[in-house]
C-alpha cells in the first residue's frame, strides 16, 4: 500500500478525465488523417467512378494514391489493393474467392486463436458444404504449435488462415515461415494483419501471401473502411452478386486509410519502441501493485502496445465496472463484448478458470503518455484490490 500512496502523490493525474487504453478495439482518428478525410468530403467531393469530369478525376486520383500508400506498407502492388468496409468484409471476400477458385469443398486450416471473423466465416461455409475445416493448435502462450501445422499440411490443405498478431494477447506469428511451409504443400495463405500493420514487417514481394486483410480504424483511420490485398482477387468470380457492378468508392475513407498507412510506415517503428517502453513500465507497476498478477501471451514476442493479464480473485466484469468513466480497457476482443463464455483465444491457450474470468486487455496508443500509464496502474491496482476485498475475501490481499 505504501508504494500505491507514493505513486498517487507523484502522479496526480486521476482527475476525472477518462484515460483511453483500448487501442486494440479501435483507435482515435489522427488529426492528420482527419484532415485528408475532410478535404475529400468538402473540397474534392467528386465520384471516383465519374472520371468524365474534373471532380471525378480528382477523386479517382485520390483512390489511386491511397492504393499506392497502402501497397507500400506491405510491399505489394497497387492494383492488388481492393477496398472493403473493414477487415470482416475483407475476410469474407477472401474466403469466398478461395472457395470459388478451388475445388469444392475448400480445405481450410486455421489456428484456434484466429479472430472470430475468420472462424465464423469458415464455420458458416462448412455448414453450407463449401468448406472442410481443420484446426492448428497453440500452446499456453498462444504460440503456434508447429507440429500441429505440419500434421494439418500433410493431410492436405487448400488455404491456411493465420493472423499476423493476436488481437487479444498480442502474440506475434512467424508469417513468412508459415507461408513458406504452406506453399511447399501447395496451400494458399490468408493473413489477418489487422492488428499488425505498421507494427511488424509484412512483405508480399515474394508472392507467398494470397490474401492480406487490413482495417483503417486500428491504425488511426476512420471506421468503415478496410482493404483486401490479393494478387489474384477478382470480385466477379466470388459467389453471390457482388462484382456485378462497381460500387461508388468511399473516397474520403479510402484516402484517409491511405494516409493512415503512410503515417504508420513513416512513424510506426519509432512509435512501437516508445509504446513498448510504456507497456513494460505499466507491466512493472502492475506487478508491484497487484499480488499474484499473471501476464498472458508470449512476453518475448508480442505486439509492442499490448498488455494482457489476469488477477485471480477479481472478476473482470466487476473490475471494469469500478474503472468505468475513469479508464477504458477491456476483457478481450470488442467483437466478443457481452458474450457469456470466456474468450476462445484464452480457452485455446488452456488458461485455468481463475485466470479466464479475471483477464484484462490493455492497448496503448499514439496519444498515451507516461502519466496515463502511471495513473492507469493506480486505478487498476486499486480496483483489483477493492474487488478482491469485497468479492474474494482477504486471502489475496
Amino acid at each position: 500500500m505504501n508504494e500505491r500512496v507514493a505513486m498517487q502523490a507523484a502522479n496526480p493525474r486521476i482527475d476525472g478525465r477518462s484515460i483511453y487504453l483500448d487501442h486494440h478495439a479501435t483507435t482515435p482518428v489522427d488529426p492528420r488523417v482527419l484532415e485528408v478525410a475532410i478535404r475529400m468530403m468538402v473540397e474534392e467531393y467528386g465520384n471516383a467512378n465519374g472520371v468524365e469530369n474534373i471532380h471525378g478525376e480528382h477523386a479517382a486520383r485520390a483512390v489511386a494514391e491511397a492504393k499506392e500508400q497502402i501497397a507500400r506498407s506491405v510491399s505489394a502492388e497497387p492494383d492488388d489493393v481492393h477496398f472493403t468496409s473493414g477487415s470482416t468484409e475483407a475476410i469474407q471476400l477472401a474466403i469466398s474467392h478461395a472457395i470459388a477458385t478451388h475445388r469444392s469443398p475448400l480445405r481450410v486450416a486455421m489456428t484456434r486463436v484466429e479472430h472470430k471473423a475468420v472462424i465464423d466465416t469458415v464455420v458458416k461455409a462448412e455448414r453450407m458444404g463449401l468448406v472442410e475445416k481443420s484446426w492448428i493448435a497453440v500452446d499456453d502462450k498462444a504460440r503456434l504449435d508447429w507440429q500441429s501445422l505440419e500434421r494439418v499440411l500433410d493431410e492436405g490443405v487448400d488455404l491456411v488462415c493465420v493472423m499476423a498478431a493476436n488481437n487479444e494477447v498480442g502474440t506475434i506469428y512467424p508469417v513468412q515461415k508459415i507461408a513458406h511451409a504452406a506453399r511447399e504443400q501447395g496451400a494458399g495463405v490468408l493473413v489477418d494483419a489487422t492488428q499488425a500493420i505498421g507494427r511488424m514487417a509484412l512483405d508480399l514481394d515474394e508472392g507467398i501471401l494470397d490474401y492480406v486483410v487490413l482495417s483503417a480504424h486500428k491504425i488511426y483511420g476512420p471506421k468503415g473502411v478496410g482493404a483486401l490485398i490479393s494478387p489474384g482477387f477478382d470480385r466477379s468470380s466470388i459467389y453471390g452478386l457482388q462484382g456485378a457492378h462497381h460500387p461508388t468508392p468511399n473516397v474520403a475513407g479510402i484516402a484517409a486509410m491511405g494516409r493512415a498507412c503512410e503515417l504508420m510506415e513513416l512513424e510506426g517503428a519509432k512509435e512501437s519502441g516508445r509504446l513498448a517502453m510504456l507497456r513494460d513500465r505499466l507491466q512493472e507497476r502492475l506487478i508491484a501493485l497487484v499480488p499474484d498478477l499473471t501476464v498472458n501471451g508470449d512476453k518475448a514476442s508480442r505486439l509492442p502496445h499490448n498488455l494482457h493479464f489476469s488477477a485471480a480473485g477479481a472478476p473482470n466484469e466487476v473490475v471494469l465496472s469500478r474503472l468505468r468513466g475513469k479508464l477504458s480497457i477491456s476483457s478481450g476482443s470488442a467483437c466478443n463484448a457481452g458474450a457469456q463464455e470466456p474468450s476462445h483465444v484464452l480457452r485455446a491457450m488452456g488458461l485455468p478458470d481463475a485466470l479466464l474470468e479475471s483477464c484484462l486487455r490493455i492497448g496503448l496508443g499514439r496519444s498515451t503518455t507516461l502519466g496515463d500509464v502511471e495513473s492507469a496502474a493506480i486505478l487498476i491496482g486499486d480496483a483489483i484490490h477493492d474487488v478482491r476485498m469485497n468479492f474474494s475475501g482477504a486471502s489475496h490481499v
